[in-house]
């Protein structure tokens, strides 16, 4: 049986889950990365989309998460999100509002925050159709 470590996925609303698991999947800025027991210090940013959570006992969560940064070390894990759901709770409605403030922004923005907010598009729009059935 694989080594099971502390987990947190917290959002400014509520804290999500903080339990023992044995694997998580995290979607990291510079590409998906599975953190697992005694894995090395890391801090990295986090993207747009579905963290994968193997809990001790044998079951899978998904979380959507829009963003935020996570702290990694050999003991546990702890995803701070700018904003997470679990997939179930995932509407298409609430999505399209997101990417709808974020096109919003767009309007009289800079070239640089214009490339960040199109980048930020198109993570929310793959998201939707990971998470969200057609």
């Amino acid at each position: 049986m694989a080594d099971s470590f502390n987990f947190e996925l917290v959002s400014p609303e509520r804290l999500l889950l903080s339990e023992k698991v044995t694997e998580v999947v995290i979607p990291a800025t510079e590409g998906e990365m599975t953190v697992m027991a005694n894995h090395a210090p890391t801090m990295t940013t986090v993207k747009p989309g579905v963290v994968t959570v193997k809990t001790a006992d044998g079951k899978t969560e998904r979380f959507a998460v829009f963003g935020g940064f996570a702290d990694i070390l050999p003991t546990g894990c702890t995803l701070l999100a700018e904003s997470a759901v679990h997939v179930d709770e995932l509407d298409r409605t609430a999505l399209e509002k997101r990417i709808e403030a974020v096109r919003a922004e767009l309007d009289g923005a800079g070239d640089e925050k214009k490339t960040r907010a199109e980048q930020f598009i198109a993570e929310l729009t793959k998201l939707g159709e990971i998470v969200i059935p057609a």
